[in-house]
């Protein structure tokens, strides 16, 4: 193995809890445990960088993996060592039931076939999760010949119980001092290698959607949805990384077990566990009619009732399921939750009681390529260190530094403030540090997004409550408006309904001189200096003369257009980005003075819309020769609004009553009027 410069930084600051990843794939696939089973016992026998300490380490893994697994077939073989010997170690997946005809509790070994083995009460109190589904463990197994001769004996029962997960409480003091030795990209890399992972192959998209799948870990009553391809190990994460997650798999929820069994009061897995998993979720189903209200309200205030007693639990709930169509298609035919179980499918109150939807499609399917050959962080360290991490919250570090949109309602806010959270505490797990404003941005960008796509599918349904879908955040006090958009809804040939970056505008060239109209977007951005600089190379003439004229406009009438702000001490750089055959970009300059006014004031054009019109030097409004021919493109192109000069209003009474029905005509007559309807109010 090459050691490269995270692997030697994270050798010198986490010694003893790291593991080679390539190593663990070797035994995974060897012997019938989880991964973090097997990352106990590599902790604890090979983390080193010392390649002769880590043969030796592994030698007595293979050894004890070989003696304590028992492999289908080799059941009765384990049973006769244990009458032999008087005890057998095994490492199995122990549950336990409350058998109340003998008043006693009875342990279940899987790999052994055994449902009565004695287990002591105070053993089972002490480790209520085996009431729940059960965890790993070491486990001493007795085997006693006189019981075994009475006539309803159990001869077998454990004498040790040993839980693989860390015992240390100080794991996230340490985890958080070693935080400060890494740059933010470099621990980035090191969290994704502990899951397994190689990040130099993957896309900043493909990266923020594996962390948006690590937050339930770290946050309290996270509720979220990842639908997607095959292949791409939503489940994996859940079921083999951290012992403090269980995975449902396809099949019937009990209300008894995911919440209280009301004959004994038990309580159920998400009083028992961080993260309740369900996979295959479109095969999932309540078996009591009132099931998904439960759910409902315990996804909403992390409570439910037994009877008259209500219960808290900071469980968090994930689902994940498979598209069996691409996601366009799937957007076409109906809304992203289309697989969801029917009683789901279409509930937007069950929908806004979801933190995050991740974007399955975002992560590539898992291959070899893909997979560390690298150090990473032992997982039962990790996960000891996330399940802590749920005691704390960062939204503290969000007040006075961002602010978030109007189209913002209190479910929103609460959902993308979670995501943050989770997020920056997987960046910074040391709470006292201040956190830099580049990765407050990162998160919030992520959780705005996750949190945009449940109210899109809401606006779907047609549930006209949720119609604003305009998700803005500012930086700062003095900051400028930014627009979160989800990409899947956006089209390279359509402008879609988000407001554009300042200094971004739409427009649709006349044409003319046997060019045909055409749509494009002029990007306009301003720094320190004077002039104006086009990018495009070469720059087309017409483009060159429109942009002229708006730019000695701009000076001209700057009091009328942007106040006090002088133009002529701001340079400014254009680019025009052509969307059709035409190139020129003639006859656009009133688009191009409202991108270089909008630029400098820092102010957002309305989403949707697209501006037609040229400016003479004059500041007088050229009339367009064709202008119904302009709103059918305006139409076809997916604009909602079209704000075009008022003497085109007669021609536009040829525009057919559909083409009409379809956009939002409005009319402007000098270039101060056309930039005060462009801008967002």
């Amino acid at each position: 193995m090459n050691l490269d410069a995270i692997d030697r930084k994270a050798a010198s600051t986490f010694e003893g809890y790291l593991v080679r990843k390539d190593l663990v794939r070797t035994f995974s696939r060897q012997f019938p445990v989880p991964t973090y089973v097997v990352e106990f016992l590599l902790g604890r026998y090979c983390a080193s960088i010392d390649q002769d300490e880590i043969d030796e380490g592994l030698g007595i893994v293979q050894r004890q993996l070989l003696d304590r697994t028992v492999k289908a077939g080799e059941e009765e073989l384990f049973k006769s060592r244990a009458r032999e010997k008087g005890q057998v170690k095994i490492i199995d997946l122990v549950s336990a039931r409350l058998d109340a005809k003998s008043d006693s509790y009875l342990a279940t070994l899987p790999s052994l076939r055994l449902t009565d083995a004695r287990i002591e009460a105070a053993v089972v109190s002490k480790h209520e999760r085996m009431l729940t589904g059960g965890f790993y463990a070491e486990i001493t197994l007795g085997y006693d010949p006189i019981i075994a001769q009475e006539k309803t004996g159990r001869p077998f029962g454990i004498d040790g119980l040993r839980e693989i997960q860390l015992s240390n409480r100080d794991v996230l003091e340490k985890l958080g001092e070693a935080r400060a030795q890494f740059s933010t990209k470099e621990w980035k890399t090191l969290l994704l290698r502990s899951i397994g992972i190689e990040d130099s192959a993957l896309s900043e998209r493909q990266q923020n959607a594996l962390f948006l799948r690590m937050v339930p870990f770290v946050e309290r009553n996270f509720n979220m949805v990842e639908l997607g391809p095959r292949g791409t190990g939503k489940s994996h994460l859940f079921q083999q990384v951290s012992p403090y997650a269980h995975l449902i798999s396809g099949g019937k929820a009990t209300v008894a077990r995911m919440f209280v069994h009301m004959g004994t009061g038990q309580k159920g897995l998400v009083c028992q566990y961080d993260v309740v998993c369900f996979d295959e979720i479109s095969g999932i189903s309540f078996d009591q009619k009132d099931g998904v209200n439960i759910m409902k309200g315990y996804m909403e205030s992390g409570e439910f009732s037994r009877g008259k007693e209500s219960i808290r639990a900071d469980g968090s709930v994930v689902m994940v399921g498979n598209f069996d169509v691409d996601v366009e298609h799937q957007q076409r035919v109906g809304h992203l939750f289309g697989p969801m179980p029917a009683e789901m499918r279409d509930d937007t109150a069950f929908m806004d009681r979801l933190h995050a939807f991740l974007p399955g499609w975002d992560v590539p399917k898992i291959s070899k390529e893909l997979l560390t050959n690298h150090f990473g962080l032992v997982s039962d360290f990790l996960s000891e260190c996330w399940t802590q991490l749920r005691n704390q919250s960062r939204v503290s570090q969000l007040q006075n530094r961002v602010f978030y949109g109007g189209a913002l309602s209190g479910r929103d806010t609460n959902a993308v403030n979670k995501t943050v959270s989770g997020l920056l505490k997987l960046l910074h797990p040391d709470g006292t540090q201040q956190i830099p404003e580049e990765d407050i941005e990162w998160a919030v960008r992520i959780a705005m997004e996750s949190r945009r796509r449940v109210k899109e599918q809401q606006k779907r349904i047609g549930a006209a409550e949720f119609r604003n879908t305009h998700f803005s955040y500012v930086m700062g006090t003095d900051g400028v408006e930014k627009f979160v958009s989800t990409p899947e809804l956006q089209s390279d040939n359509s402008i879609g309904t988000d407001p554009l970056e300042p200094g971004q505008v739409w427009a649709i060239s006349p044409g003319g001189n046997g060019e045909n109209p055409g749509l494009y977007r002029i990007e306009v951005n301003e720094g320190p200096g004077s002039g104006l600089k086009v990018l495009n190379k070469p720059i087309p003439p017409a483009f060159r003369e429109s942009i002229g004229c708006a730019e000695q406009n701009l000076y001209s009438r700057a009091s009328q257009l942007v106040g006090d702000k002088d133009p002529r001490h701001h340079e400014f750089t254009a680019q025009l980005r052509a969307f059709d055959a035409s190139k020129s970009g003639a006859k656009i300059g009133v688009a191009a003075l409202v991108a270089l006014c909008t630029a400098l004031l820092k102010k957002s054009v309305r989403g949707g819309l697209i501006l037609v019109g040229e400016i003479n030097l004059g500041g007088s409004i050229e009339s367009i020769h064709n202008p119904v021919n302009i709103a059918e493109i305006a139409v076809e192109k997916g604009a909602t609004s079209l704000l075009i000069p008022v003497s085109c209003r007669k021609q536009l009474f040829d525009l057919s009553d559909d083409m009409a029905t379809k956009v939002d005509i409005q009319f402007y007559s000098d270039a101060k009027d056309a930039l005060l309807k462009a801008i967002i109010e």
